[in-house]
Order: structure tokens, then sequence, then C-alpha cells
């Protein structure tokens, strides 16, 4: 199938072997129960096979919904996926599952990596000194700071199976100039007063020794991505942000990766209209630790 034809939000890209695995939810059935993960295999990004079904719920599994924004590593001759998972009773979280290929088949190999009574989504790695850490939203339906649209970080044990530290805030959607409060908030949520969205953290070392997170909000023109730099090179930072959004409107939830000639791509979804979501791909442009599109 073409490029246009796959329907998924929250793009992921592996690059493995020549090849592209491209990950990401199911749209159709993104925001209702849900089952199972797929991959698509490309040559050239234009170009895809799929989708495999790489993981299906099995019987009894708590998980009957949110199955968010997978993403794919390969560390330590395995392959790990990154994901949300909930159910109606139990409040989203992170959990990896674990393979032997990149079109799996997957099994779940850790309990909630993500605090029990937080309800935290998008699960994004970092590997900083060979140290894994994992970088989330801790979504504002938990109120109080989550108000404000956090990005958290906890490092993960060696098998990438739990936190070995408490969360750590790196910043909040709310510290931008260009994000704004998420209307539909009291309309979708029952939370009345200003709440900040927060999804889709990814983050990048740069040819010029700092670190770069992509992340969405809202913004005045609706779902958008922003950029933070960490000038130390460090995820620890000190953050800072740029005042206009890397991608200004009704698309989100991107990352980056380098394709087979070794050039920075940025991929998300848009439009951001559901069963209309496709992956679409642009390169990057770093001068001056700003990062904009190319």
């Amino acid at each position: 199938m073409k490029r246009q034809d796959v329907n998924i939000r929250d793009p992921f890209v592996l690059v493995h072997d020549g090849k592209y695995y491209l990950y990401g939810t199911r749209s159709e059935s993104c925001w209702d129960e849900m089952d199972g993960f797929d991959c698509y295999v490309s040559p050239d990004l234009e170009n895809f096979e799929g989708p495999v079904e790489i993981f299906h719920r099995p019987e009894g599994f708590f998980a009957d919904r949110f199955y968010w924004a997978p993403e794919c590593y390969l560390f330590k001759d395995a392959f790990y996926l990154v994901t949300t998972l909930g159910s109606g009773t139990v409040k989203k979280g992170i959990y990896v599952l674990r393979a032997d290929a990149p079109t799996g088949p997957f099994e779940v190999c850790s309990g909630r990596v993500t605090p029990e009574d937080w309800t935290c989504i998008d699960g994004t790695l970092l590997f900083e000194d060979d140290v894994p850490y994992l970088v989330y939203s801790h979504a504002f339906e938990d109120g109080g700071s989550a108000l404000r649209g956090e990005y958290c970080l906890q490092q993960l044990s060696p098998e990438l199976d739990r936190a070995v530290s408490e969360p750590v805030c790196l910043f909040c959607a709310a510290d931008t100039a260009w994000a704004k409060p998420f209307p539909y908030a009291e309309q979708e949520f029952g939370i009345s007063g200003d709440c900040y969205f927060s999804d889709g953290a990814c983050l990048q070392k740069g040819e010029d020794g700092r670190l770069y997170m992509i992340f969405s909000s809202w913004s005045v023109h609706g779902y958008a991505v922003g950029v933070a730099v960490s000038d130390s090179g460090r995820i620890a930072g000190p953050w800072r942000q740029q005042d206009e959004p890397l991608y200004p409107e009704n698309g989100g939830h991107g990352m980056f990766f380098k394709d087979l000639s070794g050039n920075l791509i940025f991929t998300l979804h848009a439009p951001n209209d559901k069963y209309m979501e496709r992956p679409v791909f642009y390169g990057v442009r770093i001068q001056d630790g700003r990062m904009s599109l190319a």
C-alpha cells in the first residue's frame, strides 16, 4: 500500500537492516475498545507492506483500550515496544513488551513502569551513558500539578521492566509561550478551569551537542508540536522552550529518526481528524540552537 493509505496516529519509525518499520495507534478504534498493535514495513517510506499484527490482546489480559503510541527499540539483541495501556477500571500507564523480531510477536515483559496512581501516556526512551530513561506525559486527568501538562522522567532498570527512580518533572506544556489551555477539558473530562494537554514526547541529540525534545500540546490553532532544548545536552536539562511551535496546527505526536541516507527526519500524524490521520515526513534543520522544518 501507499503511505497515504496507512491510517494511524502517533507514528514511530524504527530503521533496521535497510528497512523502515512503522508503528502507530489504530485510528478506527483509538477512542473505543482496542486489542492490538500493528507494524508496516517499507523500503522507501512511500510503499508499505502490512499491516502485520505484532501483538494481540491475550485472553484475560486486563487492557481492553488505550493501546496507544507504540515505540519500538532494538536493545541488547531484542526488540522492545514501549506503549500506553489501560482499561475502563485501570488508569492509563506505560508498559514494555518484548520480541525477537521487529514484527513480533511481542509479549508483555513488564508490569506498569509508571506510578500506579498516576494517569500516564506516551512513553519514550533515551539512552544516556548507556542508562535507559523513560520520558512520559503525566496527564491532566489527575489534577493538581498535572493540570499544567507535566513531562516526567524516570530511570529504568537494565531490563527495561521497571522504574528504579522516582518521577522528576522536566517541564510543563504550560511553560511554553504557544501552548493554550485545552478547550474541551470540561466537556470531555469534567475538569473546570485551565488545564494543559501534553503528549508525544521524543528526544534527539543534535550534532551541536544539544538535546532536543519535541512534544505535543494545544495551540490557538489546535493540536500542535513544539520544541524544548537542553543546552547542556543532558536529559536533566535545564530545558528552555522555543517560542513558536515546530508544527503549528492540526497534526501532532511526532518523533525523529535518521533515514537510510543519514538524514534527520521528523514524522507526525496529520491531519488530526479521525479516519484521516496519515504519517507525514519532513526534513529537519537545526541552527543556532533552534529547530525548524527543512
